[in-house]
C-alpha cells in the first residue's frame, strides 16, 4: 500500500480522487491539493462519502512555486505524485519530484503560459536527471494523450510487423444544454483548438490552418460526425516511438454553432494570450474569458450522449495487409452518476488512476522519462473496463482512413 499526492482539483482530479480511493489496498493514503483548497475540501467529503475510504486529506499549494512543492512532498511523503494540474506546470511538478526522490505521472504535456506551443522537447529533456535518480516519469497517461497511445502499443504488439497509417479519432457527441462551454479547462481547451493544424506524413509535419481539412467519420453507436484535422501532442512521441509510421493524423469534432463561436472569440481578440492594459491593469484575455465561461467541472449534471476515442491503424502483419480499429465509448450521464464529473474529464482521470496503480505495483516499471506506448499495455489495458472504461477491437475492416 502507498501514500499518493494528487495536484489539481478539477473535474479530472475529482475523478482520479475518486478511482484512487476505490483502490485503498494500492491507493492507502490520499493528499489532493490545489491553489484552492476548498475545491479540495468539497472533493474529498464526497469521496468518503461515497467510497468509505477515510484516509484522504487535502492541501493548499501553488504548483508554479517548487519551494512550495517540496514542502508539501516532504511533509506527506508519498510514493508518486499524479499531476492534473495546468500543463505551465508540468516542469516545476517534475522538478520538485526530482528533489524529493518520488515518482511521476501528468496526463499532458508541457506547455509555456506565454507561447501556445505544446510538444515533449521539455519533459523529454528530463530524461537523465529522472533516470539518475531512479525514478520512473509517465507522460500523458490521459486518455488522449494516454489511452491512445496504449492501444497503440496493443496494436503494434499483438497485430502488427509494422503500423504504416494511424488516426486517432475524437468524438464528443454530447449535449450539456450550454450556448458555448469547454469540455476541460477553458484557456488550455481554446488554445490547443485554435492552433494550426498539423499531421505526419514520409518523415515530415504538414501544418494546416485551423479547421482547414475536415471529413465526416463514423463512430461507434453515434453515427457520421463532422471531423477536423488538428494537432494533438500523441501523434509527436508515436511516430518518433513507431518509425514505421508513414503517416499519423489526429481527428475531432465539433459542432457547427460551437465553430462559431470560437470564431468570435476570436475574431475580437478574446482568444489572446498577451496582456492587455485595462484600467491600468495588465489583463489577458483568454485567462478573463476563463472566468466567465462556464466551469468545466461542473457541467455533468445535465450532460447527455457519449465520447468515442479510438485509434484506426493500418499496416503489414506477416507480409499481408492489415488493418485494425480499438475504440472506447464513454456515457456522460454514467460518468457523472459515479464521480460527479462529465465523461471528458472521466476518461482523463480514469486513465490517471490506472496509470498510478500500474507504477505503485511494479507492472510499469523503469528508470527515466517514458510516453506510456513505450510500457507494456496488456496489463493497463486488463484493467480499463474494471475500472470504467470498457474498450472493443476489430479487425480487418475497411477504416475509411482516405
Amino acid at each position: 500500500m502507498s501514500k499518493v499526492m494528487i495536484i489539481g482539483a478539477g473535474g479530472v482530479g475529482r475523478v482520479v480522487t475518486y478511482k484512487c480511493a476505490q483502490q485503498p489496498k494500492v491507493f492507502s493514503e490520499i493528499l489532493l491539493a490545489s491553489r484552492t483548497q476548498s475545491k479540495c475540501d468539497v472533493i474529498a467529503a464526497d469521496v468518503r462519502r461515497d467510497t468509505g475510504h477515510e484516509k484522504i486529506s487535502t492541501a493548499r499549494v501553488d504548483a508554479d512555486m517548487v519551494p512550495e512543492l517540496v514542502q508539501l512532498i516532504n511533509a506527506f511523503q508519498p510514493a508518486m505524485v499524479i499531476n492534473v494540474a495546468l500543463p505551465y506546470q508540468d516542469l516545476t511538478i517534475m522538478d520538485a519530484c526530482l528533489e524529493t526522490g518520488v515518482h511521476y505521472l501528468d496526463t499532458a504535456n508541457y506547455e509555456p503560459k506565454e507561447v501556445a506551443k505544446f510538444e515533449y522537447s521539455w519533459q523529454w529533456a528530463y530524461q537523465d536527471r529522472f533516470r539518475e535518480k531512479g525514478l520512473l516519469a509517465v507522460l500523458g497517461c490521459g486518455f488522449d494523450p494516454g489511452v491512445t497511445g496504449v492501444f497503440t502499443a496493443r496494436a503494434a504488439k499483438h497485430f502488427f510487423d509494422e503500423i504504416h497509417y494511424l488516426d486517432i479519432i475524437d468524438a464528443n457527441a454530447g449535449d450539456h444544454g450550454k450556448a458555448f462551454a469547454t469540455n476541460f479547462n477553458p484557456e488550455i481547451n481554446i488554445r490547443e483548438i485554435t492552433q494550426k493544424g498539423r499531421y505526419y506524413e514520409n518523415g515530415q509535419w504538414v501544418e494546416t490552418e485551423p479547421h482547414e481539412i475536415s471529413k465526416m467519420i463514423n463512430y461507434p453507436d453515434i453515427g457520421p460526425k463532422k471531423s477536423y484535422l488538428i494537432y494533438h501532442e500523441e501523434l509527436e512521441s508515436l511516430v518518433k516511438n513507431y518509425p514505421s509510421i508513414k503517416r499519423a493524423r489526429f481527428w475531432m469534432t465539433f459542432g457547427d454553432e460551437y465553430l462559431t463561436h470560437l470564431r468570435v472569440i476570436q475574431n475580437i481578440g478574446m482568444a489572446g494570450i498577451e496582456p492587455v492594459k485595462y484600467k491600468g491593469m495588465d489583463v489577458i484575455p483568454l485567462e478573463f474569458l476563463k472566468a466567465v465561461l462556464p466551469d468545466p467541472g461542473e457541467l455533468g449534471e445535465n450532460y447527455t450522449g457519449q465520447t468515442s476515442i479510438g485509434c484506426r491503424i493500418s499496416g503489414i502483419k506477416d507480409g499481408k495487409p492489415r488493418t485494425y480499429y480499438i475504440w472506447n465509448n464513454c456515457s456522460h450521464q454514467a460518468a457523472y452518476r459515479e464521480t460527479g464529473a462529465q465523461g471528458v474529464s472521466f476518461t482523463t482521470g480514469v486513465p490517471a488512476a490506472l496509470g498510478a496503480r500500474m507504477m505503485l505495483t511494479g507492472q510499469w516499471a523503469g528508470k527515466g522519462v517514458f510516453n506510456v506506448e513505450e510500457l507494456n499495455p496488456d496489463p493497463f489495458l486488463d484493467e480499463l473496463g474494471p475500472m470504467g472504461l470498457p474498450w472493443h477491437e476489430q479487425v480487418d475492416i475497411d477504416l475509411e482512413m482516405d
